[in-house]
């Protein structure tokens, strides 16, 4: 991807901020939401965009499909998930975002949430998704969720063509341990990690209330950055030891070298979330990742040079990598 950011939005974190909040982002989709009960007896909400098309058996196979797993506290209404919504109606692709618990709008009910490094529920939402829909599939994950799903295909090996032809990893933090180092510092740590903790502390307390005993609320309380919060929720309640333990366990990095199917990962170098020295080289990556390491970009941003910005510059080149690595023309 040669991307070159606009010059009036100089810098990784006015790149990640602005398209965020003010780029265009293409057609306002109108979405469809079925839930899902989990084999835990919880559930997940999946947006499917309205012009998905499902024939009924004995009809053919339908339209290709692109599911796209959304980042920390994202959904189907996140800028990039829209964008990416624009991109499949125009290419006449189904489209469906699948959240992870609590992301949909209302608090799940099972003692756990989601993580980097959840593949398996991934992988549960690839199995459902692939039994409802008799076309082709492929699939991108934003930050979170791009590591969760690099993690999946890793752990599958060569099982996961079975469920998708291609997959795509947008801005993910693959290295967690320095992704948490760099979004606990400075800027990062005053703007992002202040944004993400207060939607993810009231959830928290939420899960409590559901749940008494499951942590320590006056820790809850009290923590102030997203290793706080991980070491005293998202960790001990997904299998994991402490903080240190999920990063290591949950990060895709050590793994791309193990994934059989095309993927892409795309890191611009000046993400405030993702240090650039963190990156996989080609060596490290294997043979079937394909790199895109641009200079500029900040966090899911790659705006247009035209005001007010457009954020469809990445997913158009995504969702085209991902239909030539596809081969659905």
């Amino acid at each position: 991807m040669n991307y070159v950011a606009p010059w009036w939005l100089p810098g990784g974190n006015l790149q990640t901020i602005w398209p965020a909040l003010h780029a265009a982002r293409g057609a306002r989709p109108a979405y469809r939401r079925e839930r899902w009960i989990t084999p835990d007896q919880d559930f997940v909400d999946v947006d499917w965009l309205d012009s998905t098309v499902r024939p009924e058996p004995g009809e053919g196979p339908s339209q290709p499909l692109l599911v796209l797993f959304h980042g920390l506290e994202g959904s189907s209404r996140s800028h990039y998930a829209e964008a990416f919504a624009d991109f499949a109606r125009e290419r006449g692709m189904a489209f469906a975002v699948p959240h992870f618990r609590g992301c949909g709008g209302e608090l799940n009910r099972a003692p756990r949430a989601y993580h980097s490094g959840d593949h398996e529920e991934i992988g549960w939402m690839l199995q459902q998704l692939r039994a409802a829909h008799s076309g082709p599939l492929v699939a991108v994950g934003v930050s979170l969720g791009g590591n969760a799903l690099l993690r999946w295909a890793a752990e599958t090996g060569d099982s996961a063509r079975q469920a998708v032809r291609a997959v795509a990893a947008v801005c993910s933090p693959i290295d967690l341990a320095a992704g948490g180092w760099a979004i606990g510092r400075g800027f990062n740590r005053l703007v992002y990690t202040t944004m993400f903790m207060r939607t993810m502390k009231p959830k928290a307390l939420a899960k409590l209330d559901q749940h008494p005993g499951l942590f320590d609320r006056a820790r809850m309380l009290a923590a102030r950055d997203l290793r706080d919060f991980d070491n005293l929720f998202t960790a001990p309640l997904h299998g994991f030891r402490d903080a240190d333990d999920y990063y290591a366990r949950a990060s895709a990095k050590p793994h791309l070298a193990r994934i059989r199917i095309p993927a892409l990962v795309l890191n611009a170098r000046n993400d405030p979330f993702v240090p650039a020295w963190s990156l996989p080289s080609q060596q490290e990556a294997g043979p079937n990742v394909t790199l895109w390491q641009p200079a500029q970009g900040g966090h899911v941003g790659f705006p247009d040079g035209h005001l007010p910005g457009h954020v469809r510059r990445m997913p158009d080149e995504v969702g085209s990598w991902l239909r030539r690595a596809a081969q659905l023309g």
